[in-house]
């Protein structure tokens, strides 16, 4: 019963400070990941863990990255790309490696790291950890993976930012389920 109220009590946290999982616990963490559906075994999810002298590098990209995009921006806006790494302790940088394959599209292999990810957080969660997922266009952008190092079959898919949860309780009402679910008898 344990696993299953991890399941359904989840929710994601922004408020993240020290301490970050141990490194046993982090192989632990990605034992879970990797058993996220992966149809071929293909195994395209990549993890780049980025915490203490790396956040300061993960910062330099960002802002990197805000500047290639607009040669023009002013410096309150670059130093919010800055910042951005700084809002946890541990980031992890969700990256899906795609295989050339007839039987699974690229998307289904980003799916498959979006899967792990999920994984990750649940784990994390079991381990009294907490964590956020965060997208927008530093994800699924050529450039910001150019600028990680990544290779060209390389998509990054997100962030995982990932700590202890310091902020108030979050006490998420339950889901109508007739709203999300049909049954067909």
């Amino acid at each position: 019963m344990e696993a299953i109220r991890n399941l359904i009590e989840r929710t994601s946290s922004s408020h993240l400070a020290l301490p970050i999982p141990s490194r046993e616990e982090m192989n632990t963490i990605y034992a879970a990941a990797l058993r996220a559906p992966d149809h071929k075994g293909l195994k395209p999810s990549r993890f780049i863990e980025v915490s203490g002298d790396g956040l300061e590098k993960l910062s330099n990209i960002f802002s990197s990255f805000a500047k290639i995009k607009n040669p023009d921006i002013d410096q309150t806006k670059i130093e919010r790309y800055k910042k951005m790494p700084y809002r946890a302790p541990l980031v992890m940088v969700l990256v899906s490696s795609i295989v050339e394959n007839k039987k699974v599209p690229e998307i289904e292999q980003m799916m498959s790291t979006a899967c792990a990810a999920q994984c990750i957080l649940l784990a994390l969660n079991a381990l009294n950890y907490s964590g956020i997922w965060r997208t927008g266009e530093l994800s699924f952008n050529k450039e910001i993976s150019k600028l990680l190092g990544l290779d060209d079959n390389e998509c990054v898919i997100g962030y995982l930012y990932i700590g202890t949860d310091t902020g108030p309780v979050k006490n998420i009402e339950g889901n109508n389920l007739q709203d999300f679910v049909s049954i067909w008898d």
